[in-house]
């Protein structure tokens, strides 16, 4: 395998379409009210694939390094794990990505907020250092908070309330409550993504001492966990489109929730966590074309 793609490989492409899903969200509704600017969108979509690009690289490095990612693991080979890159070559890449994004983000809050408004360029520059901190500290070092039951709380604070809230913000300089209700629906399904991985790996995350919520919750448990994030982003989903009549047209968004029930019915029978593999890629993509459905809402 050629370098170029070893590195795309790393970068796992196909994570990338739910973690710009909240920047869509975000962006469709400042544009509903006005606010919408092409160059804040651009940017605010290249600083959040720089983020998960970098979580990617140091999921990798730290699971690699930890000794998680070995021969019981069921999902897609790591680049580490396989060979294809070093963990010097990953660090390199992780701090790369990290400056790279990091100046795309001050490039954003510039743009944003210019030099009137220093407040909030500095709550936002501060968001993007505590992105790139979390995206690192997800699998890598001792204090890793992956191994200890809290990235579901990450994913969904940064995932759903900061990409959904904060870009709107980005665009209005202000907040409307009802934002954070899509912004809900956006963090329950990509904690469902996480949530179908820590599922996935649970035997051997446990051996391997990486005590995700799956872990500590047990095969059951885990379950109606996940029920619970699928009915939580519909019903929050129905309340926006309850409480906002000017967004009705949005409501085509919501057509996701039908392959997502054939969804919730596969995971209630499944017996094999291998199996839970291909189920990743329908959450994750259902989560996107939430976005896109619900952008396409208000365009026509």
């Amino acid at each position: 395998m050629t370098p170029v793609k070893a590195w795309v490989s790393a970068a796992r492409i196909r994570t990338l379409p739910l973690s710009v899903s909240g920047i869509i969200v975000g962006s469709s509704m400042a544009y509903n009210s006005g606010f919408f600017r092409w160059d804040i969108c651009i940017l605010a979509l290249l600083a959040t694939l720089g983020f998960q690009i970098l979580s990617n690289f140091a999921n990798d490095y730290g699971d690699g390094v930890k000794g998680t990612d070995n021969h019981e693991r069921i999902g897609p080979a790591r680049a580490m794990q396989s060979g294809l890159l070093t963990a010097k070559q990953l660090k390199n890449g992780m701090v790369f990505t990290a400056s790279v994004t990091l100046l795309i983000s001050i490039a954003l809050i510039y743009t944003a907020f210019g030099s009137e408004r220093f407040l909030e360029s500095v709550l936002f520059f501060v968001l993007g250092l505590l992105a790139i901190l979390a995206a690192v500290k997800y699998t890598v070092g001792k204090s890793a908070y992956g191994y200890m039951g809290l990235g579901d709380l990450f994913v969904f604070i940064f995932f759903g309330l900061v990409a959904v809230a904060g870009s709107y913000y980005l665009y209005a300089a202000q907040l409307d409550a009802v934002v954070f209700l899509p912004a809900l629906t956006v963090g329950f399904l990509s904690i469902a993504v996480l949530n179908l991985n820590n599922m996935r790996d649970r035997l051997s995350d446990a051996r391997a001492k990486k005590n995700t919520l799956a872990v500590f919750l047990g095969p059951k448990k885990s379950k109606f966990y996940h029920y619970f994030l699928i009915v939580g982003a519909l019903v929050a989903s129905l309340l926006f489109f309850h409480f906002t009549n000017t967004y009705l047209w949005s409501v085509i968004a919501c057509v996701v929730f039908i392959p997502l029930g054939k969804h919730l019915a596969y995971v209630a029978q499944n017996e094999s966590p291998a199996l839970l593999d291909p189920e990743l890629k329908k959450v994750a993509l259902a989560t996107f074309f939430f976005s896109v459905l619900f952008t396409l809402g208000f365009l026509f």
